[in-house]
């Protein structure tokens, strides 16, 4: 298998790394440079058409992409420790702290990311300046909502480390780098980040 790698500030190919890391997997990495456009050269759009990192060619030829599903795939070949949950309870809770961070947040931070950055102005034309900056709001409110939710729990679907706490991560500090803070505020989610980010696995 060969893993196409992004570096940081990326967030979705650095869950797969988080996640590698956590489970001690090592694979073969090819790394792209994205501000060099190389996820976008007829080479690697042969791997994969949508021209998106991170992607995992498998031995047999086929491709996986999407970093959740690429997870996916690896839990089931690496089964411990468990990152998307144990029981039928705990994959349902994984499940659905993945999908409400990836649809609640990272969704406004995307368009924020997209509509008013200057990085992206060379590829996204034209840039709605206006409806990115009204995403903000919507960004800090679902921070709210996660910090809520953390109240009395060290993780986000639990007591167990999860998949969901690599997508959040991800996602916060991605948010934090395009100017995206997290309010002073929020506690919970704040002793969370120092708890995640204290991990070795965060440093992948």
């Amino acid at each position: 298998m060969i893993y196409f790698d992004a570096a940081n500030p990326a967030p979705n190919p650095r869950r797969v790394r988080i996640f590698l890391a956590e489970k001690g997997i090592k694979l073969t990495t090819k790394l792209l440079s994205i501000p060099a456009g190389e996820h976008k050269h007829p080479d690697f759009l042969a791997i994969n058409p949508l021209g998106q990192v991170p992607a995992l060619a498998l031995d047999d030829g086929e491709v996986i992409t999407e970093s959740v599903s690429i997870c996916r795939f690896l839990e089931a070949l690496n089964p411990d420790p468990p990152l998307f949950g144990r029981g039928p309870k705990g994959v349902a809770e994984v499940d659905m702290w993945v999908r409400r961070v990836e649809l609640r947040l990272m969704m406004p931070v995307g368009m924020v990311w997209a509509h008013t950055h200057p990085f992206t102005a060379r590829v996204v034309k034209p840039q709605y300046t206006e409806y990115g900056e009204s995403n903000r709001p919507r960004a800090l409110a679902a921070m709210a909502e996660i910090d809520a939710a953390l109240e009395g729990r060290p993780w986000l679907a639990g007591k167990d480390y999860s998949m969901a706490d690599i997508v959040l991560l991800s996602v916060v500090d991605f948010a934090e780098w395009i100017g995206l803070k997290m309010p002073e505020e929020l506690g919970n989610l704040r002793s969370w980040h120092e708890r995640a980010s204290a991990r070795p696995s965060a440093a992948a």
